[in-house]
C-alpha cells in the first residue's frame, strides 16, 4: 500500500479532527487510527498517543506485517494487504478521519512482490523517481486530497529523540570523529538526491551508501569492503519531510553493526528516533562501540500536533 522504506520504520497514523487544546500551539485528538506496519513504532506510538489523551484508538494493520502486541492496544482493527489502497482508504474515510501520521516498517521487497490495485499502480506509474521519500509523499498527497491531514511521524515520540552528546561509555577517537564528519557531509549530499540516509566511512573513504536495499544491507556492504573499524552515519537531509521516513535506530541495528565490525555510529540529535535506548547503549558498551547524537542546526522533529494554520 505505502511502497517501501529502506529499513526505516513506516507506521501510518490517522487522527480524527475532534481536538482539545493542550496549549496555544498543541492539540490532542480524541480519536486516532494507526495504520501500522512492522516493528515497534506502532506499539510505541499507540502508547504515546494514549498517554497524550487519545481516547479511541483504531488500527489499520497490514496482513503479515503488523505485530499482535500493537494490534492488542487498539479498540478496533481492520487488516488489509499492502497494495490495497482503494479498500483501506474507503475504510479510513468511513471512520471520519481528519489527520494522519506516517511511521513504521514495510520491507523494500514489497514494491516488487505485492499485488497492487488500480489506484496503487496509477500512483506508482506517476512517479518518475521511486524512493521511500517520493512514494510516501505520493501517499501523503493522496490522503490530503481526501481531507486527511498528515502529521509528523515523530508525534508522541519525544522520549525517543535523543539530545546531543555521546551516548555510549566510549567516545569516538580522533580518526572516528574525522570519519563521522566526512560521513555526515556525504549523507547530506546524498539526501539532496533522495538516494538514502546512511553512509559507511573508514579512513576518509566512503565504503557504502544506502540505496533501496535498506540501511542494514548498506552497513553489511561497507563492513565487507572496509573490515574492522568502519563508521556509520545516518541523517535526515535538510528539508526532509518529517511526516514520514524519519531515521530510526534500534536494538535490531546493533547485531548488524557487530557483524560488520563497525566501531562508531552517529546520527542527528532530535531528528532520529532511537528505540530500545537502554538495550542499545548496553550492547554498545559491551562491544566498545561509540554512539554519538550529533548537534545540528536543522530543526528538530516535531513531537506534538499543531493546528492546520500553524502546521
Amino acid at each position: 500500500m505505502f511502497g517501501a522504506t529502506t529499513q526505516t520504520r513506516l507506521c501510518y497514523v490517522f487522527a480524527l479532527a475532534r481536538r482539545q487544546p493542550l496549549n496555544c500551539r498543541h492539540m490532542v485528538s480524541n480519536e486516532l487510527l494507526i495504520v501500522a506496519g512492522a516493528g515497534q513504532c506502532p506499539l510505541l506510538l499507540a502508547q504515546g498517543a494514549r498517554a497524550a489523551g487519545v481516547k479511541r484508538l483504531a488500527m489499520l494493520a497490514f496482513r503479515g506485517q503488523t505485530a499482535r502486541a500493537a494490534v492488542a492496544l487498539a479498540d478496533e482493527t481492520r487488516r488489509f494487504g499492502v497494495g490495497e489502497i482503494e479498500r483501506s482508504l474507503a475504510w479510513v474515510k468511513s471512520l471520519g478521519i481528519g489527520q494522519a501520521m506516517l511511521a513504521g516498517q514495510i520491507h523494500p521487497s514489497a514494491l516488487f512482490t505485492t499485488r497492487f490495485d488500480d489506484t496503487a499502480r496509477a500512483m506508482l506509474r506517476a512517479l518518475p523517481v521511486k524512493t521511500a521519500h517520493t512514494i510516501f509523499g505520493a501517499v501523503a498527497a493522496l490522503l490530503e486530497r481526501n481531507g486527511i491531514r498528515v502529521l509528523p511521524a515523530s508525534t508522541y515520540m519525544e522520549r525517543f529523540l535523543p539530545e546531543p552528546g555521546v551516548l555510549s561509555a566510549r567516545p569516538p577517537d580522533a580518526r572516528e570523529e574525522s570519519d563521522i564528519a566526512r560521513g555526515h557531509a556525504a549523507a547530506h549530499s546524498l539526501g539532496t538526491l533522495d538516494i538514502g540516509q546512511t553512509v559507511v566511512v573508514k579512513d576518509g573513504m566512503v565504503l557504502a551508501v544506502e540505496a533501496f536495499e535498506g540501511t542494514n544491507a548498506a552497513i553489511r556492504r561497507g563492513g565487507r569492503l572496509g573490515g574492522r573499524g568502519a563508521v556509520v552515519v545516518k541523517v535526515a537531509r535538510d528539508g526532509h519531510d518529517m511526516r514520514f521516513d524519519i531515521p530510526v535506530i534500534g536494538a535490531r541495528t546493533v547485531p548488524v553493526l557487530r557483524r560488520a565490525r563497525v566501531s562508531a555510529l552517529a546520527f542527528e540529535a532530535r531528528r532520529t528516533i532511537l528505540l530500545d535506548r537502554e538495550a542499545v547503549i548496553a550492547a554498545a558498551n559491551r562491544l566498545g562501540l561509540a554512539i554519538v547524537s550529533l548537534q545540528t542546526s536543522l530543526p528538530p522533529a516535531p513531537t506534538r500536533p499543531v493546528s492546520a494554520a500553524e502546521g
